[in-house]
């Protein structure tokens, strides 16, 4: 089980979820909410990451806030009306809350996001990388305007998209790996076939959970970072 844990934030104060390891310490691990918020199933896969031997922050980007898996008009709402300021800088306060953590070994930390969080983790990763070193982001990329500046960008990215997606669409994918690639950038796209948007959710709000799939990729994951991190 995890704590709600709170840190400074550019003068303001931010919030989120963090779970450690049994063996007490490990690699940092950033968690990027979907759009729900950090709810029951976002603070699941920071304690399946803590299980998998990282120490993991979900920084809850909402305040407080959270939609229901029935809810996404809510969640929909909450997504558009988060300043991107602020998420910003929540984020980056986390990295530094994170590296400084006692409990956290080395000094490179990761990344991984859903949805939502699959495109803020890669403005993370671009963002900071002076600590993000392995991204992992989940059908979930920036696209047009949302992109940010790449040339900073350090991390190892492997990010899962699925082949079924109207938020995220495989093409679009694909052309940004490639676009990434070719600016000297370490980042592998892997669209699943015959997959729909949240292919890993285990809320299932949208239908379209792969459990069978899910469970293959997260060992792949957790090796990842493992290999990357330390």
């Amino acid at each position: 089980m995890g704590e709600s844990v709170e840190f400074a934030s550019n003068g303001a104060t931010a919030g989120g979820y963090l779970a450690r390891p049994a063996g007490g310490s490990g690699p940092g691990v950033i968690v990027v909410q979907e759009w729900w918020g950090v709810d029951a199933s976002m603070k699941a896969t920071v304690d399946r990451l803590a299980a998998g031997g990282f120490v993991a922050l979900a920084p809850d980007l909402y305040h407080g806030e959270v939609a229901g898996h029935d809810e996404m008009d809510k969640a929909g709402q909450l997504m558009q009306s988060l300043p991107p300021e602020r998420a910003a800088r929540d984020m980056s306060a986390a990295v530094d809350f994170l590296a400084a953590h006692e409990a956290v070994s080395g000094e490179a930390l990761g990344v991984v996001g859903f949805c939502m969080g699959g495109m803020l983790a890669l403005i993370l990763a671009a963002a900071r990388p002076d600590k993000i070193r392995a991204a992992v982001p989940f059908y979930g990329f920036p696209q047009g305007d949302t992109e940010p500046d790449w040339s900073g960008l350090s991390a190892a990215v492997r990010g899962h998209m699925a082949e079924n997606d109207g938020f995220f669409g495989p093409d679009a994918a694909r052309a940004l790996e490639q676009k990434l690639r070719a600016a000297g950038k370490d980042v592998t796209f892997t669209v699943h076939p015959g997959t729909g948007h949240a292919f890993m959710g285990p809320h299932n709000a949208l239908g379209t959970l792969d459990e069978a799939l899910a469970g293959r990729i997260w060992p792949e994951v957790l090796a990842f970072l493992h290999d990357t991190l330390g």
